[in-house]
């Protein structure tokens, strides 16, 4: 089993299918134009592929932080629901881990919904730990000022 960095635009197609699982709100034609932005700021995909299919990726970048120091940041984690509890996401997670060490990053974190109680029992069987609670709210930001505007200005 290899995992890979999708990088060519093909790549990157092949992975929406897997992707869309569990982000549906992300259209096939969006996708792509999405993760070319957020490479910028360090996001990457890495995927893990059967035979001639993706059937599990993950969204990550590193980052640094004062509550955390160097860290890995996990976006998106899935597997293709045919294909779970066959060791996809524990290899790509324990992928991650290596990647994570490799880069000096001392910890490494993902967010959860509340309601993906199987993947949290997945998480912690993995070594992971529930650390706290992720608040948000709905914001009206530029959206004309976010997409232009270099990585290092965007608020």
């Amino acid at each position: 089993m290899n995992i890979h960095i999708a990088t060519t635009n093909a790549e990157l197609a092949a992975c929406y299918p897997v992707m869309r699982e569990l982000r549906p709100n992300i259209g096939e034609e969006q996708f792509l134009s999405q993760v070319r932005r957020q490479e910028r700021a360090g996001y990457r995909i890495a995927y893990v592929q059967e035979q001639d299919r993706v059937v599990a990726v993950a969204g990550f970048r590193a980052g640094e932080s004062l509550s955390w120091g160097n860290f890995l940041y996990v976006d998106d984690l899935v597997t293709r629901s045919e294909y779970r509890s066959k060791g996809y996401g524990a290899k790509l997670l324990s992928w991650l881990k290596e990647q994570a060490t490799i880069q000096g990053c001392e910890q490494i974190h993902l967010d959860s919904g509340a309601q993906r109680k199987d993947a949290h029992r997945f998480y912690e069987r993995e070594g992971m730990s529930l650390i706290g609670f992720h608040f948000f709210e709905h914001l009206a930001p530029n959206k004309a000022l976010q997409r232009d505007a270099p990585p290092a200005a965007r608020p």
